[in-house]
């Protein structure tokens, strides 16, 4: 009697009566008919995905419309954050703010002047420095990866301890009026320093904010150059374009929604942005420096116990207002372009 396996036939009761016979064994692992594997069905997936964002949602929910939503009830209201109830003043804070008080009114237009001069400035200055700088590096044939880490240095450096460093340069004392008198220009000279005297301190103040903002701006350019097709160069070359024509009537058209974005990325830091005001001068001399931004941050931590706060949350949704409609209209502008 022989203890040799018996193969092991599928289907041999089958309807259509053909059999395939499986060596030994393989019939344990094969699946049995009529018991499909396990799967888990469409509302089990939904449900895995629901628990993998339901943190960020709660945390999107509790620190983002929960604090937007509170922040646009209090531009309807009085209170300087101790008190236990707001007091519901309507629409007075906006109507303060914008002509009715003889205090924060001229502040506020006085800020929104010099807002209004940061926005127009850093853009232009920034793409004005920016292109022509990402276009060398870009032809750079040597030290390419070198000279970009040096112009990308101040993004990365950036903060408050180079803020600091910026006001002992432009000191009365400081390396920027050592500069000028060591070249023979010592009638540019400062007494006051560059950020003491009213007419040098805002136009100081956009050259240190149009520093920081080229690294990225450079960065974006350069990214947008090496997707440029070589041949079109190429061919405006063999039509006898030079350098400068090749760059301004081939590569700056290819490169408009760029600049577009450069220039609304700009627009955006110069409407709600205040830390280089804040750090260098803090609104002085005067109010000649100061910004929309830092009035808001004034009225909302610099009153003491004043009753601000309503204020300070009506000048922010004022600003989102504005940089709401500057959007669009970037938007607006560059689907027109393109």
């Amino acid at each position: 009697m022989t203890t040799a396996p018996r193969p092991t036939s599928v289907g041999e009761a089958g309807s259509g009566g053909g059999s395939c016979t499986l060596p030994a064994g393989a019939a344990d692992t094969a699946p049995r008919p009529g018991k499909r594997p396990r799967r888990r069905g469409p509302g089990g997936e939904a449900l895995s995905g629901y628990l993998f964002v339901a943190p960020a949602v709660v945390l999107f929910a509790v620190m983002g419309l929960y604090t937007v939503g509170y922040g646009f009830l209090l531009s309807f209201a009085s209170w300087n954050g101790f008190t236990p109830h707001w007091t519901w003043v309507g629409l007075d804070n906006y109507a303060d703010l914008l002509w009715r008080s003889p205090v924060y009114a001229p502040r506020v237009r006085s800020a929104g002047l010099n807002t209004l001069w940061v926005m127009i400035a850093v853009p232009v200055l920034t793409v004005m420095v920016s292109f022509p700088l990402a276009v060398l590096l870009n032809q750079a044939r040597r030290m390419q990866g070198v000279l970009r880490s040096v112009f990308f240095l101040p993004y990365v450096t950036s903060g408050i301890a180079v803020f600091f460093a910026w006001q002992y340069i432009l000191r009365p004392d400081g390396a920027v009026n050592l500069l000028l008198d060591g070249i023979g220009l010592g009638s540019l000279q400062q007494p006051q320093g560059w950020l003491g005297n009213p007419d040098t301190a805002l136009p100081t103040l956009i050259v240190v904010t149009v520093w920081g903002a080229v690294p990225v701006s450079m960065l974006l350019y350069l990214t947008g150059l090496q997707t440029i097709d070589r041949s079109l160069l190429e061919a405006a070359q063999l039509d006898g374009a030079g350098w400068w024509r090749t760059n301004a009537s081939v590569v700056w058209p290819l490169l408009r929604p760029i600049t577009a974005i450069v220039v609304l990325l700009n627009l955006r830091d110069s409407l709600q942005g205040f830390q280089t005001f804040l750090v260098m001068t803090n609104g002085g001399p005067g109010d000649h420096t100061n910004v929309l931004g830092l009035e808001a941050y004034s009225l909302a931590f610099l009153k003491q116990l004043r009753p601000t706060l309503g204020l300070a949350s009506a000048l922010g949704w004022l600003l989102f207002a504005a940089a709401l409609v500057l959007a669009l209209i970037n938007l607006r502008a560059l689907r027109s372009k393109t």
